[in-house]
């Protein structure tokens, strides 16, 4: 179970923001990618939207083989540099589940910089417009993606696009390469809510099949998601780690949402 961070890790990183690629050429082929476009600048505003907030997560594991489980209430906070802090707010379950899946997560999340070596971008993926729905009074068009090469944290799936703002609805697929030998398949869905025009976090279920223990699964919640009004205290290591992207001074405009 001691690779379940790396798991984690790299579904993180995944879908993390990256500063902006140059454009494909696959919207000149096909002109209904041309929604990719206005993608790539709405991940940006959402990235800087997300910049000192904090919401509720609820994190359920479970290892079905080992008949073992675990729930953990916490308060995620994000710094306005871009740091992930928890605050654990209670724990029911298997203590096995609690250490090495969920605390994996959480120090994976932590440690977790965007990298846009794996981001959702023309220079890791070939795109193919795969059609358009229409759920909950929105309009998303549906994209399927392939990477170009076969990494760790690149994966094959589909992105669902919000076509008035560009953001992203849904994110979900099958990691094209394994982290760890002991691992066969890696698939995950990431749910966003929209609201005030920025996606906001709202599920990310993971499955992995393993070779030992079986499956392991990870659903989790976010809700009450709302600005972090206490004074924030910033320290040089954070200034200094935060990297690119915690820079707001380049004049990205940065959404205000409303509390749930």
């Amino acid at each position: 179970m001691r690779f379940c961070g790396t798991i984690i890790l790299v579904c993180l990183l995944a879908s993390s923001g990256a500063p902006a690629a140059p454009r494909d050429s696959d919207s000149k082929q096909d002109p209904r990618l041309a929604i990719l476009d206005k993608y790539m600048d709405a991940t940006q505003i959402q990235q800087a939207a997300l910049r000192g907030v904090q919401m509720e997560v609820d994190i359920d594991a479970e290892l079905p083989r080992l008949k073992k489980s675990g729930r953990l209430r916490a308060l995620r906070k994000i710094s306005r540099l871009g740091k992930i802090t928890y605050k654990a707010l209670g724990f029911s379950g298997d203590t096995t589940v609690k250490q090495e899946v969920i605390t994996r997560y959480l120090a994976a999340e932590s440690e977790a910089r965007e990298n846009g070596t794996i981001a959702i971008t023309p220079a890791n993926y070939k795109f193919r417009y795969a059609g358009r729905i229409e759920q909950n009074h929105q309009t998303m068009q549906v994209i399927e993606v392939t990477p170009r090469k076969k990494v760790v944290g690149l994966f094959k799936g589909e992105l669902w696009i919000e076509t008035e703002t560009g953001m992203p609805v849904r994110e979900s697929g099958q990691f094209v390469k394994s982290p760890s030998v002991f691992l066969k398949k890696i698939a995950f869905v990431r749910d966003y809510e929209l609201r005030d025009g920025i996606a906001l976090p709202s599920r990310i279920q993971t499955t992995v099949e393993t070779r030992v223990i079986g499956k392991a699964q990870l659903l989790i919640h976010f809700a009450n998601i709302a600005r972090d009004e206490e004074p924030e205290e910033v320290s040089g290591d954070e200034a200094s780690s935060a990297g690119p992207a915690g820079d707001t001074s380049g004049g990205t405009p940065v959404a205000h949402f409303r509390a749930k």
